[in-house]
């Protein structure tokens, strides 16, 4: 971790901040703007692009993507502008956390792959670019998407090691736990067989 240096109201107040950030729940705003309806009652339920492509609209699902991205990119941004390197970690994380965890929709949220993408790439971008091309190697191999996710976050402690961004290493880690986490389920059908793949019914 970079060495504590902002205040502690101030980091307290970019995490309020990054975490309200993080709470704005792009996937059902962009659903219901394409009158895709209502993504709590399609495929999974989750409100994160994943799911949106489910309702076949790619175009709003990579918007999806995008926007969870960009939200936590921007946490991490405004901490580097405002405080700093542990400012920024500490926006970022809430903003993540606030995806999981959005207080708009009584707490329940997404996996938060997307915006800790964003976070990724905002606060150390070699390991970002790793963690997206990690990703894409599994899915194009498995054709799932949850498996693609967990390999690479898991991945992402260990890249930021190896390529000299050991700052990151803590805030990665905290960050490929709760994704764990929140993929609790699709490990259980990882582990049972019973998965999912795109491009199949």
């Amino acid at each position: 971790m970079p060495e504590l240096v902002t205040p502690l109201w101030l980091i307290g107040v970019l995490g309020l901040l990054g975490y309200a950030l993080g709470s704005v729940a792009f996937g059902p705003l962009v659903a219901r703007a394409l009158g895709l309806g209502d993504l709590r009652g399609i495929g999974s339920g989750n409100i994160g692009a994943t799911n949106v492509l489910r309702t076949g609209n790619k175009g709003a699902a990579a918007l999806t993507l995008l926007l969870d991205g960009a939200k936590g990119a921007v946490a991490v941004g405004i901490g580097w502008a405002v405080a700093g390197a542990d400012a920024a970690q500490a926006a970022g994380l809430a903003a993540f956390l606030g995806h999981i965890f959005p207080v708009f929709l009584a707490f329940k949220g997404g996996k938060g792959v997307a915006t800790w993408l964003g976070v990724a790439l905002a606060l150390a971008w070699p390991v970002g670019l790793i963690a997206c091309a990690l990703w894409a190697a599994v899915f194009a191999v498995t054709r799932i998407s949850s498996l693609s996710a967990l390999v690479a976050a898991a991945g992402a402690p260990l890249v930021a090691l190896v390529t000299g961004q050991g700052a990151a290493f803590a805030v990665l880690g905290a960050m490929a736990a709760l994704i764990f986490w929140s993929h609790r389920a699709n490990i259980g059908r990882l582990l049972a067989g019973t998965e999912p793949r795109f491009g199949r019914k």
